[in-house]
């Protein structure tokens, strides 16, 4: 079909029997629904591949525990941990359990965390602050956590304080070190246009040096998460009468390892989950980053 220039609009709409414009319309729709299903493909392809190797693990677990190859108080069969784990939800033991946990995670996160973000911040800005604050820091957080937890003890008894201290802790310390480093490597030319734009210090900060080291923040905030998770089954380890760690503890004690797997299990799901939120996070606040791949 050949065009003119007497052609207009609306004999575009339909010549020799076919709707052009709906036509050219499908045809550039077409690359984009190539790339989506070449995307969806990929995806299927990924989760497809990446549960090969624990179905295949499964498989030879069950069979090595229902054919006795290995010890079933040691190694329960997975079968059986599905069904500890059903009896564990129904009886409501494991919902008292996890509750108190996350509480304790959170609050031992909120704490750290937010300390950390607000030293870091603050070293950051003023050389000063750098040589009162990051020497000490810096010491301090090469010292085991396992090595304190007797002092937080004596200090603070077996109580929540004690156990949400701890948590707090562990957080602080990549939150503080990954802004402390977003900080300082802003670009020198954002603090010029902050002079010239006549910003207040606040503004410098929320505008100019919090948007900039946003990277960095997410990535000690990804890490701060997984080190709180991390430490909050120590803190429970140390002597608390509640908590996911406390019935992993609990069920070691009377050989029922089924529990205790089912506690790894619930720490691993629930770790995975904060990692997979604070990823989902990190792509929605980086979506400006043309260099930035989440």
């Amino acid at each position: 079909m050949s065009l003119t220039p007497s052609d207009t609009a609306s004999n575009l709409i339909e010549k020799s029997g076919k709707p052009v414009l709906k036509t050219l319309k499908n045809q550039s729709s077409a690359p984009a629904l190539r790339i989506t299903q070449k995307n969806r493909s990929s995806k299927v392809r990924k989760l497809v591949l990446g549960s090969v190797l624990p179905v295949l693990t499964l498989v030879v677990w069950q069979y090595a525990s229902a054919n006795e190859i290995v010890d079933a108080t040691l190694f329960p069969a997975p079968t059986t941990i599905v069904k500890s784990f059903y009896d564990l939800i129904v009886t409501g033991v494991l919902y008292e359990h996890l509750q108190i946990s996350v509480v304790r995670a959170i609050l031992g996160f909120l704490l750290g965390g937010s300390l950390g973000l607000l030293l870091g911040l603050i070293v950051g800005m003023f050389n000063r602050a750098e040589e009162v604050f990051d020497p000490t820091v810096q010491m301090l957080r090469t010292v085991p956590l396992l090595a304190i937890t007797p002092l937080f003890i004596l200090w603070f008894g077996f109580g929540e304080l004690s156990k949400v201290l701890l948590i707090a802790l562990g957080a602080f310390f990549p939150l503080y070190v990954n802004t402390f480093l977003g900080v300082r490597n802003v670009d020198s030319k954002l603090f010029d246009v902050s002079k010239v734009l006549e910003f207040s210090r606040i503004h410098q900060i929320t505008r100019l040096v919090l948007p900039a080291a946003m990277p960095n923040v997410l990535l000690g905030l990804r890490l701060s998460v997984s080190v709180a998770w991390l430490v909050l089954v120590v803190a429970e380890l140390m002597g608390a009468d509640k908590g996911v760690g406390y019935m992993i503890q609990d069920a070691r004690s009377f050989m029922q390892t089924e529990v205790v797997f089912v506690g790894i299990i619930l720490f691993a799901a629930v770790g995975k989950l904060t990692d997979s939120f604070v990823r989902l996070l990190e792509r929605k606040l980086l979506k400006w980053q043309d260099s930035y791949k989440g």
